[in-house]
C-alpha cells in the first residue's frame, strides 16, 4: 500500500469524530467539544493526538473503560483553587470542563489553579491554554499518562511522558505558545514512524535492556521513551526533573494515579500491578493578566519579546529563530485550507470504525 496521505477536509474529520462519540451515548455537546480537541491537534500539525487516536477511544468506550457520561465534580475548592473528579469521563471532556473552572476562578480570584483525578486522556496541552488566550489569561496545562519513560539512570517504564503547556498571547504579533513534552519526544511520534517504517534519532528510546536504539519497534517491544536531554550529559536529569513536577502536580495532589501506576490509554498497553488513586490526573492552571498589569502593556511587550528574538542572528544552514507555537500555526493556516494529511494506516482505521458503527466517512 501507498504511504502518501489522503487529505480530508478538518470539517469531515470534525463530524466523523463527534459521530463516534455520538454512538456511544456521549452528549452532543460533549461530543463536539471531543471532536474539537482531537480536530485542533491535526490542524496544528500534531497528527499522533488527533484522529490518528480515535480508534483507541473507540475501542476504550467499546469495552466500557470510559464513561460516556460522566458525573464532573468538584471535590474541594478554595476561592482560587478546586479538585476535580472526573467521574472516568474522556479526557477530552474533563480536560476543558477543569480548565474552564481554573479560567472561571482567575476571573474572580485573580489566578484559578484546578487539579483533576479519575480522567483519561486528553488529547494535547496546547488546546487548553489556547482557550486561556481567548480570555486574555496566560494558561498552563499539564497531564500525566500511561507509564513510557524510563527516569534518568533507570531501564524501565516508570512515568508518562508529562507534557507541559503555557501560552502568552500578543498584541499585533501571534501569541507563544510552548506545548512541549517531558520525554525525548512523544509517544505518538514513535508510533507514527512505526507506521511508516523509518527510523528514529539516538537518544529518544532505549531497548528492553536499556540500551539506546533508533528502532521504533524496540520501544514497542518493551523499551522505554527517555526523558528529555535523553542521557546526563545531554541534560536528561533535567526532563526527568520536569516529569516528577507534573507527575506530582496532577496525580499526588488530586488523587489520581502517578508514576507506574497510571492506568493505560490503549488495549495493548500494560494494566498496572495496582492503583494508588483514581484514574489519570491533570493540573490547569490560569492567570489574569490585569491582575499583574495592564493587558495591552503585557500584550506590547511580548510583541517587542518575538520581534527582538526574531531578529536574532540565524545559525548557519538555519532559517533563524522560531518563536514557540509558529510551527503549529504555519501548520494550521496551510490544513485550514488544503485539507488534514492522514496516512494510509490512520485511514484504515477510520474505515474499521465507519464499518462497524454504519457512520460515514
Amino acid at each position: 500500500m501507498s504511504s502518501r496521505p489522503y487529505f480530508f477536509p478538518a470539517e469531515r474529520l470534525r463530524h466523523f469524530a463527534t459521530e463516534t462519540f455520538l454512538y456511544f451515548g456521549v452528549p452532543q455537546a460533549d461530543a463536539e467539544q471531543a471532536a474539537d480537541v482531537l480536530i485542533t491537534a491535526d490542524l496544528r500539525g500534531i497528527d499522533s493526538h488527533g484522529v490518528a487516536r480515535l480508534h483507541t477511544y473507540f475501542d476504550m468506550l467499546s469495552l466500557g473503560r470510559i464513561n460516556p457520561t460522566p458525573k464532573i465534580r468538584i471535590v474541594r475548592e478554595s476561592p482560587s483553587t478546586a479538585t476535580v473528579d472526573g467521574d472516568n469521563g474522556l479526557g477530552l471532556v474533563v480536560g476543558p470542563k477543569a480548565n474552564q473552572i481554573a479560567m472561571e476562578k482567575a476571573e474572580r480570584a485573580g489566578s484559578g489553579w484546578v487539579s483533576v483525578s479519575n480522567s483519561n486522556h486528553y488529547g494535547i496541552a496546547g488546546y487548553y491554554v489556547l482557550q486561556a488566550l481567548q480570555r486574555d489569561m496566560i494558561g498552563w496545562a499539564m497531564t500525566n499518562s500511561t507509564k513510557l519513560v524510563a527516569p534518568l539512570w533507570g531501564a524501565e517504564r516508570m512515568l508518562g511522558t508529562n507534557p507541559i503547556a503555557i501560552a502568552f498571547p500578543g498584541l499585533e504579533e501571534p501569541p507563544i505558545v510552548i506545548d512541549l513534552a517531558t520525554s525525548a519526544a512523544a509517544y505518538g511520534k514513535i508510533e507514527m514512524a512505526r507506521r511508516e517504517g523509518k527510523s528514529i534519532p539516538q537518544g529518544w528510546i532505549i531497548d528492553r535492556y536499556g540500551h539506546m536504539s533508533t528502532n521504533p519497534q524496540d520501544m514497542i517491544e518493551g523499551g522505554a521513551l527517555l526523558p528529555l536531554g535523553s542521557d546526563r550529559e545531554r541534560g536528561g536529569h533535567k526532563g526527568y526533573a520536569l516529569a516528577a513536577m507534573v507527575d506530582i502536580l496532577c496525580c499526588v495532589l488530586s488523587g489520581a494515579n502517578w508514576g507506574p501506576f497510571a492506568p493505560p490509554f490503549a488495549l495493548r498497553q500494560e494494566i498496572p500491578s495496582r492503583s494508588v488513586g483514581k484514574g489519570i490526573g491533570h493540573f490547569f492552571g490560569a492567570l489574569k493578566i490585569e491582575a499583574f498589569i495592564e493587558v495591552e502593556e503585557f500584550k506590547r511587550q511580548i510583541d517587542e519579546w518575538i520581534r527582538t528574538f526574531r531578529a536574532t542572528r540565524p545559525a548557519p544552514g538555519t532559517q533563524g529563530v522560531l518563536i514557540p507555537g509558529d510551527p503549529e500555526r504555519q501548520a494550521e493556516a496551510i490544513r485550514s485550507k488544503e485539507g488534514i494529511p492522514l496516512l494510509p494506516a490512520v485511514v484504515e482505521e477510520l474505515e474499521d470504525i465507519a464499518q462497524k458503527t454504519g457512520i460515514a466517512l
